[in-house]
């Protein structure tokens, strides 16, 4: 059977280039950054390559890179780290468990948090982040780009007013990184989370940007790791893969690859709403990252299709992998104004730098026919008058 992976927002397959990268650090070049001999001292010297590489990627400094074990640690030091009890927070009902969890934890704590809204399409209104300062606010975490819809939120804006209220700002930028450009300069961010396994580079791997000048406090506490914001043996193969898979990202993005992903996620999305009526897209009309696109079919249980059309060797999920499993619907499209049915309805679709025309042309035909078999047996869809 033919198999074909569009749940790149979940994870992405380590690129060849990076495993290779990867390779003498497991087997020849296994030494400890911290060691002073030759063997800790070419892996100093892999990790620091790795810093400039990331660091380029979001126009930083080196060392305003810290390495982590993922996109959910860099949340958690990013809040943690910048927030103390009595303070007020705000942030967003459609963010990623990683922030949305920790900023529960920060009201079980004794800190506010207020959780900003979206309009229908998914958009936040800098606005809203505007009225929602108070005197104690200390933090404004809002992320980059949803892992859902896509839905890429006006961060330049959002910097601004925090710059103006002198709160730190925080994003979460794990399903923009390697997708847009970021610049943490123009953002104007305190802290920004990515995260490697969805750019390419291997699972357990991450950093969190810290502005020059901030003070943070530590989550992990041991050696002098990381310039003391992030105690631990550095993991070198991950790290040196990180830093290869930020290259060839940066290198993406300045040759044409967000124009010519963006092309085959609309050939795909217009393929299916052609063919089929009762279905449309989550987001359609606001700014998002090139390879995500949202669809909800009426008459169809989002899990169900998801289980289909994965008999039919189509990966795709039905919303966010850390989340698999849950009775309720989304919550990020229920903040949308989506109905409890059609949140359920709801798949995402999401390419990675590995997708091909001819698994576009799998997925074009394979959806529709397969929602076509869901709705023969679907109670609500039988009960459809007659053309």
């Amino acid at each position: 059977m033919r198999r074909v992976y569009l749940d790149n927002n979940a994870t992405t397959p380590v690129l060849p280039e990076v495993f290779e990268a990867m390779r003498p650090f497991y087997l020849e070049r296994f030494g400890n950054a911290s060691s002073i001999h030759h063997f800790g001292q070419h892996a100093r010297a892999a990790v620091e390559k790795a810093r400039a590489a990331v660091a380029a990627l979001l126009n930083a400094r080196p060392a305003e890179i810290v390495f982590t074990s993922g996109g959910t640690e860099a949340d958690n030091l990013g809040i943690f780290g910048l927030v103390q009890r009595g303070d007020h927070v705000i942030t967003s009902t459609i963010e990623h468990s990683a922030v949305m969890n920790s900023c529960k934890r920060l009201e079980q704590t004794g800190c506010e948090v207020t959780f900003v809204p979206v309009n229908s399409r998914g958009e936040i209104d800098p606005d809203d982040v505007r009225k929602a300062v108070r005197p104690e606010t200390r933090l404004i975490s809002i992320m980059m780009a949803n892992n859902e819809t896509g839905v890429v939120q006006p961060m330049e804006e959002i910097g601004q007013i925090a710059k103006e209220a002198d709160v730190f700002f925080h994003t979460d930028a794990v399903q923009a990184a390697g997708k847009v450009p970021i610049d943490v300069q123009k953002i104007a961010c305190d802290a920004l989370s990515i995260s490697g396994h969805k750019i390419h580079a291997p699972q357990g791997t991450g950093v969190l940007y810290i502005k020059k000048g901030t003070l943070i406090q530590p989550q992990i506490y041991g050696g002098s790791h990381e310039r003391q914001r992030r105690a631990g043996t550095e993991n070198l193969p991950g790290i040196v893969g990180l830093g290869k898979a930020a290259e060839i990202a940066k290198h993406w993005l300045e040759s044409g690859g967000p124009a010519e992903m963006s092309a085959m996620r609309d050939r795909l999305q217009a393929s299916v709403l052609e063919a089929m009526e009762d279905v449309g897209v989550n987001g359609l009309g606001a700014p998002r990252v090139p390879n995500t696109t949202n669809l909800w079919f009426d008459h169809v249980e989002g899990e169900a299709l998801v289980i289909a059309l994965d008999l039919k060797g189509l990966a795709v999920s039905s919303g966010a992998a850390c989340s698999s499993g849950a009775i309720e619907p989304s919550h990020v499209l229920l903040s949308m104004g989506l109905p409890h049915q059609r949140a359920r309805a709801s798949i995402r679709v999401s390419l990675g730098k590995q997708t091909t025309q001819e698994d576009i042309d799998f997925a074009a035909q394979v959806i529709p026919e397969t929602v076509g078999r869901l709705r023969e047996i679907s109670p609500s869809w039988q009960k459809q008058p007659v053309s």
